[in-house]
């Protein structure tokens, strides 16, 4: 567009929405891509670039400069949310409701399409959606229905096979046939799926995707209507996008190929979830001639802070490249802190909180950032100490986690028999063939002779008053039970814990599961043991056994309600959660190599370079302060992890960060003060649990003094002063 015409447009615009300069709020660049003349164009928006804004203005745009029709436009989301918010821009901006316009995510979209045109798409009108919990339950309809075992056909891995295929595009039935008998079997359950789902009207969320695609692909008349209805599509978070996705909006765009596509390769960030970041590398290829438009100017975080990101995301090869910048203050160093494990890492986070907060801050301008759910624990328990008030966003605190709640239920009935919830819990999980009427049948006998569900069933097998088989898969449960008790019994917290998560078939049954929330189940299921090692009991609870007082506690913390939306609450998440946020204050913890970047990352091709967006993604949402921290020890997977720091704090500037403890290693050792005077090298103490030994190792000073110590017991331990309480031996 030549800058007579542009400029001629945007005059006649502000004239019609009697507003001047309204295009003085834009940057050259947000200018170009508003006023662009139509046609296929790809905005690279940077984090905190104002995609939103352009994307509003585009459309406001084209209706009072363009004189186009807001009814011709199909403006396509990722939430709900960012929709409604879109819609209700446009509307003040041009004055009155746009009704008319299909504005919303793929699936609502796609769903509004194929309630309008049922018949062709050989769906019954009042066809039902399935939510994933609906779909998961249908999926175990099937496999029952099949004679199949779900402890070898695990539903989730089912339900994750049959999503992966559809939105890759693919139907059972263009599977073929198979030499491997599982895959062929998985072919077999979705084919059946497929057979249930159209039997009985049901349409997954993959299903409205797949299906309203099909229907555009196979039906010209119908897609050359849409083609006509639709003269200008908007696409937002496009890198996000996947294969079924974009053949979806090709289809809509073609042939004018007026789509406007706005996203960023540097923040694609969920590949693990089917999104191809090759969707947006390969625009320009698919849609020759298309205008590419770069966001760079960024409006939230400090000079200095985007300066370190964009050296961080320039590591990663392919990238179309940008480089943020801002014209804001250049703001403070980005601190590395090295903690001594991740308790030190809690501690130092919390103590930077509080001074924020004493200096006028607000709790709700700060988030704590990590790579790995099970981080959470150790923060959230540091948090209760201080009474600090949090908020897991987009999640459930640690004690809520349903494969947590599981385990302590496990552990409950080992301790306690009689306890009904407990055993409802876990009867048939991991699926051992007991079904509801089983179920149903303890329950009737417990109301009836006033006895525990435990009692109960033990009674209805000893008297064969349940069918052989169903009385067979109860009493294998019973006996799990008790021969867990019987194989912990003699075991320290820890040991029983990590006994009975493995023995009780919990370990197993996530890993037969795919995926990232698999994996994350079973490292908090991991991470529970970390929590019984570091388990002091208070007073009031010193008189019962460990695993008592600990289940006592945990059922507390899981009953103490995490602060409302509306509190003051320091913000906790995951590094994904935090996508499209923004906090004067971040956190972004446990940078450890295996850790972040995950060490699948190292296995997989392409992960590695997902992982450094997502530590982009995370760098980016700081606006003022940003402090990055590690652990030299941290407990993973039930085990102490001497870590090194992640490779993407060396890829941060020098002159962009302050290091605020240099690592154990660079350290100059010197004496330390414990509870009787000064400790140096080869001072022989005594603990009251490891026993006695000698310091080998020693550094810091105050609170964070710390010691190395060898036991002759146990081998060597890093121990924190302030908590050890060591005595001369």
């Amino acid at each position: 567009m030549c800058a007579h015409r542009g400029s001629h447009l945007i005059r006649r615009y502000n004239r019609q929405m009697d507003v001047s300069h309204i295009f003085d709020d834009l940057n050259p660049a947000q200018r170009e891509a508003v006023s662009a003349d139509p046609g296929p164009m790809l905005v690279l928006a940077g984090a905190g670039s104002g995609k939103t804004r352009v994307l509003t203005y585009r459309i406001a745009f084209l209706v009072q400069a363009m004189n186009v029709s807001p009814m011709s436009v199909l403006a396509v989301t990722f939430t709900n949310k960012a929709a409604r918010e879109m819609r209700g821009r446009i509307e003040t901006m041009l004055g009155y409701p746009v009704g008319g316009m299909w504005m919303g995510t793929f699936h609502g979209i796609s769903h509004r399409l194929l309630r309008a045109h049922h018949e062709e798409a050989g769906l019954p009108q009042g066809f039902e959606i399935l939510d994933s919990d609906d779909q998961y339950r249908l999926v175990r309809r099937v496999l029952k229905d099949m004679n199949l075992d779900e402890g070898y056909w695990p539903p989730r891995q089912v339900q994750w096979f049959i999503n992966s295929h559809k939105e890759e595009g693919r139907r059972a039935r263009s599977l073929g046939d198979s030499d491997d008998y599982q895959a062929e079997q998985m072919a077999g359950v979705y084919r059946t799926y497929e057979d249930t789902c159209q039997r009985l009207g049901l349409v997954d969320f993959a299903e409205l995707m797949l299906r309203s695609t099909e229907l555009l692909q196979n039906n010209e008349p119908l897609r050359a209507h849409y083609h006509e209805r639709f003269r200008h599509v908007m696409v937002d978070e496009f890198q996000d996008t996947n294969n079924i996705q974009y053949r979806w909006l090709r289809l809509f765009a073609e042939p004018r190929n007026n789509i406007m596509a706005v996203g960023d390769d540097d923040q694609s960030i969920y590949g693990w979830r089917g999104a191809r970041v090759e969707n947006i590398l390969q625009f320009e290829t698919d849609f020759p001639g298309a205008r590419v438009v770069r966001l760079e100017q960024n409006y939230r975080s400090t000079s200095i802070i985007l300066s370190a990101a964009n050296a961080v995301i320039a590591h990663n090869e392919g990238r179309l490249g940008k480089k943020l910048w801002t014209d804001g203050e250049e703001g403070d160093t980005i601190r590395i802190y090295a903690a001594y494990n991740d308790n030190d890492e809690a501690r130092f986070v919390l103590d930077r909180i509080e001074d924020w907060v004493r200096e006028g801050n607000t709790r709700r301008s700060v988030a704590i950032l990590y790579r790995s759910n099970a981080q959470s624990r150790v923060f959230e328990q540091n948090l209760i100490d201080r009474s600090i008030p949090y908020r897991v966003y987009g999640g459930q605190r640690f004690f809520e986690r349903a494969e947590i709640k599981d385990a302590l239920a496990y552990l409950r009935l080992v301790a306690n028999r009689d306890s009904d919830p407990s055993f409802e819990r876990v009867v048939n999980l991991p699926t051992r063939g007991i079904g509801a009427r089983t179920v149903d049948m303890i329950r009737q006998h417990s109301r009836e002779h006033r006895l525990s569900l435990w009692q109960s069933a033990e009674t209805l097998c000893g008297r064969n008053m349940l069918p052989a088989r169903a009385a067979s898969a109860l009493m294998r449960f019973l006996d799990l039970i008790r021969q867990l008790d019987e194989d912990t019994r003699h075991l320290d917290l820890p040991e029983l814990t990590d006994t009975v998560l493995r023995n009780s078939g919990l370990i197993e049954h996530h890993q037969k599961d795919k995926g990232e929330r698999a994996e994350s189940r079973i490292e908090n299921l991991e991470e529970l043991v970390n929590a019984t090692r570091t388990f002091n009991p208070d007073i009031a609870e010193e008189e019962m056994d460990r695993l008592t007082a600990f289940l006592s506690q945990a059922a507390l913390e899981a009953g103490d309600q995490q602060a409302g939306e509306w509190e003051d609450c320091v913000q906790l998440m995951s590094l994904h959660s935090a996508k499209g946020l923004e906090f004067p204050l971040v956190f972004m913890c446990g940078l450890e190599e295996g850790l972040f970047p995950h060490q699948r990352s190292t296995e997989e091709p392409g992960r590695l370079e997902e992982e450094r967006r997502l530590c982009y993604v995370g760098m980016t949402r700081a606006m003022n302060v940003l402090y990055m921290t590690y652990a030299e020890v941290r407990r993973l997977h039930g085990r102490e992890n001497y870590s090194r720091p992640s490779r993407f704090l060396s890829e941060v500037p020098e002159e962009s960060v302050r290091q605020i403890r240099v690592a154990a290693s660079t350290a100059i050792p010197r004496p330390v003060t414990g509870n009787n005077g000064e400790l140096g090298l080869g001072a022989r103490v005594a603990h009251k649990k490891f026993g006695q030994g000698t310091i080998i190792n020693l550094e810091g000073a105050g609170e964070y003094a710390r010691v190395q110590v060898n036991f002759e017991n146990v081998g060597a331990k890093w121990l924190v002063l302030a908590y050890a309480h060591l005595d001369p031996a």
